[in-house]
């Protein structure tokens, strides 16, 4: 890895694990979702409110876990708010591709996101990473179908 990419990611990384974004319950979130990572203990519980043409309205998560998956939680709420149906999933697929399958031109969309592609080379750390994103296209699946839960 280059060094200047290095302090960057560690800077990034930190900053956002310190000082999460969009953290915090949501208040009256038409989608709530849990996700855990049982091999490290890792916690996000995700608060997803979609707008009339399936937007994303806003998002928050709680939990608690390693610095991985604290920034990319940060990190996906500040991307995906707002986003449409149609660009989340594209995030999200994006994002899936640069941490699994080592995509080395990560799509600029995704912003400081790419930054979390290093982790590709860590198994267990892909799924630190991943938690957050497989809380996202739950929350999307249960929207979609109907399935709804404010707990």
């Amino acid at each position: 890895m280059n060094p200047d990419f290095e302090e960057l990611y560690q800077q990034v990384i930190l900053d956002h694990s310190k000082r999460p974004r969009n953290f915090g319950a949501l208040e009256d979130p038409a989608v709530h979702v849990d996700g855990d990572n049982p091999s490290c203990g890792d916690e996000i519980h995700l608060h997803v409110r979609f707008g009339d043409e399936g937007q994303v309205e806003d998002l928050r998560f709680t939990g608690v876990g390693c610095a991985i998956s604290q920034a990319s939680a940060s990190l996906m709420t500040l991307k995906l708010k707002g986003k449409s149906k149609k660009d989340a999933l594209e995030m999200l697929t994006s994002f899936t591709d640069v941490v699994t399958a080592g995509e080395h031109e990560a799509p600029k969309m995704l912003g400081d996101l790419r930054l979390l592609g290093g982790v590709r080379k860590f198994p267990q750390r892909v799924k630190c990473a991943m938690l957050a994103w497989r809380a996202f296209e739950q929350a999307m699946q249960e929207a979609s179908s109907g399935k709804i839960s404010t707990e």
